[in-house]
């Protein structure tokens, strides 16, 4: 499945974080810079390797039952990048080998992020339901937060079908999603969040109901070509994505032209609200 990032806080530090294979996985570099205050927690990561060399081969080779670290897509100023990050379990043997005070209460709060990621395995509402409560808290409305839950849902059935039908790498659904984006909205998802000034902001959090709408027909309309004709490689996935996406793409143009204003804009959702409850008050 495609990584999903968001940004974790701790004792006021950023921390990014990247579900992958059903599980968390921290940037590290965040991590120390948080552990230790360093401007240069990449150095500091090189200088810690070069002194615990058991640290050093788990993360070259790994172990027994031990996942090496990955370089996995994530958020910057400059746009995505890929960063060294590490589970939960690689994650505290980093913290082992960083002599800092502050590790001890670091060490509890992963401990409860990977309490709650059990939890959520066990019993999925669980996830349903703290992702309900965070938008909810973020000021979104009841109606915008179902359409963004159902589009998370149909992203996951997608994106699911593209793993078992040959997408392979990330590069991989980078391209399909684009090509549903292009075509349902006539611009790429970098080129969206541009339009919407946005930069390490998920940009469905940042749509209106209308561009949900559209999201998650050309989304559903993907995985139900790809299940009818059985589609198998990239290349016929991405031949899928371009008819699912035109679609959406058609209706969206229907619509258009009988409101006479476009669908996609720089209007941001969420900002609009606070706008408004501004002036209301």
């Amino acid at each position: 499945m495609q990584p999903y990032a968001k940004i974790a806080i701790f004792k006021g530090k950023k921390i990014r974080k990247i579900l992958h294979r059903s599980e968390w996985w921290f940037v590290i570099n965040d991590v120390i810079e948080s552990l230790t205050d360093s401007n240069d927690p990449a150095q500091y990561f090189k200088r810690l390797k070069e002194r615990d060399e058991d640290l050093s081969e788990l993360m070259d080779k790994g172990g027994v039952q031990f996942v090496p670290p990955l370089m996995l897509e994530v958020g910057t100023a400059g746009g995505k990048q890929k960063m060294y990050s590490w589970n939960t379990e690689g994650i505290f043997r980093l913290i082992q080998s960083i002599p800092s005070p502050k590790a001890e209460p670091f060490k509890r709060w992963l401990a409860k992020v990977g309490y709650e990621r059990v939890q959520e395995i066990e019993n999925p509402e669980l996830a349903t339901k703290r992702t309900r409560l965070l938008y909810k808290l973020k000021g979104y409305s009841d109606d915008w937060i179902e359409k963004r839950m159902r589009g998370i849902a149909i992203r996951e059935d997608l994106t699911d079908e593209w793993q078992k039908r040959g997408a392979e790498e990330e590069k991989d659904y980078e391209i399909l999603t684009a090509e549903i984006s292009k075509a349902a909205f006539g611009v790429t998802p970098g080129e969206y969040k541009k339009i919407k000034g946005l930069k390490r902001e998920n940009l469905r959090d940042h749509m209106d109901d209308f561009e949900l709408i559209f999201a998650m027909l050309g989304e559903r309309a993907t995985t139900e070509i790809h299940r009818n004709e059985d589609s198998r490689g990239v290349t016929k996935l991405k031949a899928d994505a371009q008819a699912g996406g035109n679609i959406a793409g058609g209706a969206r143009k229907a619509l258009e032209k009988r409101l006479k204003r476009p669908i996609v804009s720089n209007h941001n959702y969420l900002k609009e609200k606070e706008s408004q409850k501004r002036i209301g008050r």
